[in-house]
């Protein structure tokens, strides 16, 4: 019974991990928090690309990317978010009303933990990707 059992609970972890790459935000690894490591900042909304390219590239583990969107031009919102998780920015190019971009690094476990921010003008408000290759 216990056998049975384990095989239900695997078809139910990759039935859920299935929805969530159709999903609008199959990219986003912990709903709810930014990278994992922090809450949402108010008014940001998770959004993903619909490229089937970078659906492929997440799917398959090879990059990792997390999107928000946020009303008005607001770069620092999930910046700081980042950084109250233990993220601190290792270079950074300063914001210039268009975009804002940096670098930024953790302690995760033995290894560091390196992930690209860029917050992009958009239609007037901010679309904020946070990248980095595989999954961390």
């Amino acid at each position: 019974m216990r056998p049975l059992l384990a095989a239900a609970g695997a078809l139910a972890l990759l039935c859920g991990c299935a929805e969530r790459q159709d999903s609008a935000t199959y990219c986003i690894q912990t709903p709810g928090k930014v990278w994992g490591v922090a809450p949402l900042p108010a008014g940001a909304t998770a959004t993903c690309p619909e490229s089937p390219t970078v659906r492929e590239e997440v799917r398959s583990g090879s990059t990792r990317l997390e999107q928000y969107e946020l009303s008005g031009w607001q770069p620092e919102p999930v910046l700081r978010a980042l950084q109250a998780g233990g993220f601190r920015i290792l270079s950074r190019v300063p914001d210039d009303g268009i975009q804002d971009a940096a670098v930024l690094i953790r302690q995760a476990g033995s290894q560091d933990e390196q992930v690209t921010y860029v917050a992009d003008r958009m239609n007037g408000n901010t679309l904020v990707s946070i990248t980095a290759r595989g999954e961390h």
